[in-house]
């Protein structure tokens, strides 16, 4: 239970590797059984949005079952718990069948983690890497002290791409609070499966950031006893037969997402779609003004004409972001946000940054909308019934064009963390984020002003209008704590 590079990272000695060539994807069972949809929508990208948090778990589940000839995931968070370690034993399984297996991950999972990543890390055909890790494993808030620039940098992407030919991005993270789980807590949350010729573009991505200065094998870093993947294998067993993983075996066989896009049946959503990315290179502090994602989304937004709608599980607007709001709202464009309310956020922290722009974001015509807690844990959807914090992020511009991926509206996402997302131009799909204001007015609290320039907070509840005067909810000392955090200078953090 030893700790290596606790003066320095180890010197890169190793070798890269590559995405699944485009003319072999071509020839897997998932190439050949999209090829004649996609001939059909020539340049166009194939988007089947995943809103139901099972259905979210059971494409990622079932792809791993289909991959053929590789599978290259990306995430922030991948946890310890029942889905967690179904969706690492069933790249087990692939990889077993000889599927070449790549997993990038941030290194904020923890020391939990480490048995099962160092099993599957074990089997000959599974490559993991580490991004931006901690040189002191034992006592991580050490690299806090000594090593904060580049420690509070980390990589938020979330991609799950099999045979170079499909592709999940969104905003969840793996766990089982991500796929409604938990018997705690559950983030309402959306994914978009997609084929076409956007997958070639996010493995190509993949292939910079497992290429880049921030990313470490994961046997270079962790300096623990390997233990045999079966141990892996046994460990998902143990959680197969237990009550607790019903629902999700349950899932999987009911699901029928993947046959369904086998057999041509599933309903894509065709549209033109390109990623955005930051560069890797943001990892080290050293990433261009071009080369980050929150670039390319400000001048998205700051083109609207007649409407922009944000949905933003941490919105963290700031000064000058705020500011930008304002000026779209007096050129004419009409803003629409939802974000968590305090009763609903995971970070109150977050909510404090967020909490100070309210009342001028209303003064200037923002409609301005919170989501509420959830009275009963459910299969979440963002946009179906109450949850219990969101955690979606995604907008739409001018009823033409949609954002979904990682990425929040909040300092963190645009200067330190590294982040993933697609830009879609499809109506069909902007209608549809537009739409969850009005007609899912239940999910939430709509924020006015009073005459003495007072927050006040409306819910609909039963066909019946309830104002509350304060945050919904909520006792007295988690709105004092807020209130003081508020007023300190830490929106950078944030």
């Amino acid at each position: 239970m030893s700790f290596t590079g606790c003066g320095s990272l180890p010197a890169r000695t190793w070798e890269s590797s590559t995405a699944l060539d485009m003319d072999e994807a071509r020839q897997t069972r998932l190439g050949q059984a999209i090829a004649p949809i996609t001939a059909r929508n020539q340049d166009l990208t194939g988007i089947f949005v995943l809103e139901n948090s099972r259905k979210a778990f059971a494409s990622r589940a079932l792809l791993s079952e289909a991959a053929e000839k590789s599978i290259d995931v990306q995430y922030y968070i991948w946890r310890n718990d029942i889905t967690g370690t179904l969706l690492l034993n069933g790249l087990l399984d692939a990889a077993n069948r000889g599927v070449k297996v790549r997993l990038l991950l941030d290194d904020m999972n923890g020391d939990e983690l480490e048995p099962l990543l160092l099993a599957l890390n074990c089997h000959e055909n599974v490559q993991v890497r580490l991004f931006n890790p901690f040189r002191h494993r034992r006592v991580r808030a050490i690299d806090y002290v000594t090593d904060l620039s580049r420690i509070n940098r980390r990589m938020h992407n979330k991609s799950f791409t099999v045979d170079n030919t499909a592709t999940i991005i969104g905003g969840r993270n793996v766990g089982d609070e991500y796929f409604g789980a938990s018997d705690e807590f559950t983030f309402s949350d959306v994914d978009v499966l997609a084929i076409g010729p956007v997958v070639e573009e996010v493995s190509e991505d993949f292939d910079r950031y497992w290429a880049s200065k921030s990313a470490y094998p994961l046997e270079k870093i962790v300096n623990k006893t390997a233990l045999n993947s079966s141990f892996l294998a046994q460990t998902a067993k143990e959680i197969r037969e237990s009550a607790r993983a019903d629902k999700y075996i349950e899932a999987l066989h009911a699901d029928t997402s993947i046959q369904a896009l086998v057999r041509h049946d599933l309903p894509f959503i065709w549209a033109p779609t390109y990623m955005l990315s930051d560069d890797p290179i943001k990892g080290i502090g050293k990433a261009a003004p071009e080369g980050l994602l929150s670039t390319s989304l400000e001048e998205i937004i700051g083109s609207a004409v007649s409407s922009v709608t944000i949905v933003s599980a941490y919105f963290v607007p700031t000064k000058a972001g705020a500011k930008s709001i304002i000026n779209l709202v007096e050129s004419g464009v009409a803003v629409t946000i939802l974000t968590n309310s305090l009763e609903a956020t995971d970070v109150a922290a977050v909510h404090s940054g967020y909490a100070r722009h309210r009342r001028r974001l209303i003064e200037a015509g923002v409609r301005l909308f919170e989501m509420r807690g959830a009275e009963q844990k459910t299969n979440m959807s963002v946009f179906g019934s109450s949850a219990a914090s969101l955690h979606a992020k995604t907008f739409a511009v001018d009823s033409k064009k949609v954002f979904i991926g990682s990425f929040n509206f909040d300092p963190r996402s645009a200067n330190l963390n590294t982040e993933l997302g697609f830009i879609v131009e499809s109506p069909v799909l902007a209608l549809r984020v537009e739409d969850i204001f009005e007609t899912r007015a239940h999910n939430y609290y709509q924020l006015k002003l009073n005459s003495h320039g007072d927050l006040f907070w409306l819910e609909q509840k039963d066909g019946i209008e309830i104002r509350h005067d304060r945050e919904p909810y909520t006792g007295w000392w988690k709105r004092f704590s807020v209130t003081m955090l508020s007023i300190l200078p830490i929106d950078w953090l944030l």
